[in-house]
């Protein structure tokens, strides 16, 4: 399905048309808006999610355990919608850790990660009985002072801040000095006090970094890994229950970008699996992913509240933008700016013109399109941004000069 009036993208069946009308979960966008009562408004496909991860596991080994990333997308519907469909959750703060809770995910499938876990989420995260990524040597002792006042046996793996970090990523978290994880160097270190605690030890977390659509860059990340976790494993004198060897699985976002080339990615972890069978035999391999499994299931929308003329320029002026949606404003890491795809969601089809779409900020960077050829649109219309399912509402500044915060809806 190729909706005209989309820039640089293929929806590749995501998403439907009527006519015009772009259509989620069977109902025109128009239609949800409308009942909804108000834009601007996140809207996730319930079904694009399922399609996503189903068909990615699949293709998965079987010793591979698939786990969501809640960061990407933490609206408790989405999460507990995910949770039915993944072998485990992997949280970043409380907060997070109260919704995986509630999802109904066992504790024992879910993790915490974050260099800065704060005394409450300790404590909570081993009252609740999940397994903590432990990211210093000092987090470590404060883990077990904790366990002790509570009574309570800790779960912890190793976060390891790799030598090597993964190539082309969108997102580099690992390779020279990070505030993420131990350094793999003193890592050995670490494993002999875990070793000689109380606590017990699941394993390593492996992160390299995120959003690459490179499948060699992901195979040798991957191969990298195997290969360290096998170095470190025989420091720790402990089985190694668990290895999470990270994601990086990214989306398209802009012109010329190419979707993940998943087949021998899939093959390489086989490959590997296979190659290190001896040492990691009884070993939950676990694939951590966040925007490749809701990325592109959801959608920002916002309502055209002008439509001007200056200097030949034509201006579409909406009621939402870079407060709601930093990412797509460029504004949340892109060097050069580029324009994310974008339609007319009740135009599709329309003769286009060129226009940028703009917020109603008072900034110069409120800019969510920048002269694209879009369907010929006015004042009422909807303005729609794809890719929008991941790292969206919750990575923008929504108090950003006080206006109101968009709504979210699982369809």
């Amino acid at each position: 399905m190729n909706p005209a009036g989309l820039q640089h993208y293929s929806p590749q069946g995501l998403f439907d048309t009527d006519g015009l009308h772009l259509v989620i979960a069977g109902r025109r966008l128009v239609d949800i808006v409308e009942d909804l009562g108000c834009t601007p408004v996140y809207v996730y496909s319930r079904d694009v999610i399922s399609r996503r991860i189903q068909a990615l596991k699949s293709r998965l080994p079987p010793q591979v355990r698939l786990h969501y990333a809640v960061k990407a997308n933490p609206m408790p519907e989405v999460v507990n919608h995910v949770a039915t469909l993944v072998d485990g959750l992997d949280v970043a703060s409380g907060r997070e850790l109260s919704t995986a809770l509630l999802s109904g995910m066992q504790p024992a499938d879910i993790s915490f990660a974050g260099p800065g876990k704060s005394q409450w989420e300790l404590t909570e995260s081993l009252a609740a009985g999940i397994t903590l990524n432990v990211e210093s040597e000092t987090e470590f002792e404060r883990i077990v002072r904790i366990s002790r006042t509570l009574n309570k046996t800790a779960n912890v793996a190793l976060r390891i801040n790799p030598d090597f970090e993964l190539r082309a990523s969108g997102v580099k978290a690992s390779g020279g000095a990070q505030p993420f994880g131990v350094d793999a160097e003193t890592a050995p270190g670490l494993l002999e006090k875990i070793a000689a605690s109380d606590a017990k030890f699941a394993g390593f977390q492996i992160f390299s970094g995120s959003q690459t659509l490179r499948a060699e860059a992901l195979i040798e990340a991957q191969a990298k890994t195997f290969a360290l976790a096998r170095q470190l494993s025989q420091h720790a004198g402990l089985p190694v229950r668990k290895l999470n060897i990270g994601g990086g699985f990214g989306i398209p976002y802009f012109p010329g970008d190419a979707p993940l080339v998943l087949t021998p990615v899939i093959e390489n972890l086989n490959a590997l699996l296979a190659q290190y069978r001896k040492e990691f035999a009884t070993t939950e391999v676990i694939l951590e992913l966040g925007r490749y499994l809701v990325g592109e299931a959801g959608l920002y929308v916002t309502r055209i509240i002008d439509r001007k003329v200056s200097r030949g320029s034509t201006y579409l002026i909406t009621d939402g933008g870079l407060n709601h949606h930093l990412a797509a404003s460029g504004n949340f890491g892109q060097a050069v700016r580029r324009n994310y795809p974008v339609t007319i969601g009740n135009r599709l089809g329309e003769p286009a013109e060129k226009v940028s779409v703009v917020g109603p900020l008072c900034t110069p960077l409120d800019i969510l399109a920048k002269n694209m050829d879009l369907p010929r649109a006015d004042i009422g219309d909807l303005v729609v941004v794809f890719q929008s399912g991941a790292y969206g509402y919750t990575a923008s500044p929504l108090n950003f000069l006080s206006h109101p915060e968009p709504k979210e809806y699982l369809a």
